[in-house]
């Protein structure tokens, strides 16, 4: 019964590996999971999928050890999840401070529609297929990609649409409902 209410407040607080190795550590393999993040596997539309939520979840595991060197204490487990936020924080001010880091951390707009023309090397770059386009166009309320005058693929993932002038659009015959 004793044991239900011990705490061993040694254990729950003093960290028991370095705190400026959590902080390289920690450090280390947020900017590398950044890097990998940003240039290898680069968002494809705003949609999280299945396979998204299961590579993060793997990442996660996978880089465990290497943040954490199992700790056990209270204190190791802050210093590492400060570490994280502080990243985080400093990307983020970084990036709305200085262009250089915007340019550097954020993938810049890709033109997948010019004059109603999908741009097919564009698309490949970014693995979207022809029906993934025309799909992301109607959930804007555009019907077919000869009524835009310009989509992008945005950095955050997201496709924004300028749409023709009605004078611009090329006018085309309705086809019969079969």
């Amino acid at each position: 019964m004793e044991k239900l209410f011990a705490v061993d407040w040694a254990e729950l607080v003093i960290p028991t590996h370095s705190i400026g190795e959590m902080l390289v550590r920690g450090t280390v393999t947020y900017l590398a999971l950044f890097l990998i993040l940003r240039f290898v596997m680069k968002r494809q539309t705003s949609t999280i999928g299945i396979a998204d939520i299961l590579v993060v979840v793997v990442i996660a595991d996978a880089a465990q050890n290497a943040f954490s060197r199992e700790y056990k204490s209270i204190t190791e487990g802050l210093v590492l999840v400060l570490t994280i936020v502080f990243w985080d924080f400093a990307l983020n001010y970084l990036s709305y401070r200085y262009k250089l880091f915007a340019h550097l951390l954020a993938p810049t707009p890709m033109l997948l529609v010019k004059d109603g023309d999908m741009i097919k090397r564009n698309m490949r770059k970014e693995f979207i297929t022809e029906d993934e386009l025309s799909s992301e166009l109607r959930q804007q309320g555009v019907e077919d990609a000869r009524d835009v005058k310009a989509a992008w693929l945005e950095g955050n993932g997201e496709i924004s649409v300028i749409r023709k002038d009605k004078e611009d659009a090329p006018k085309r015959r309705r086809q019969p409902v079969a």
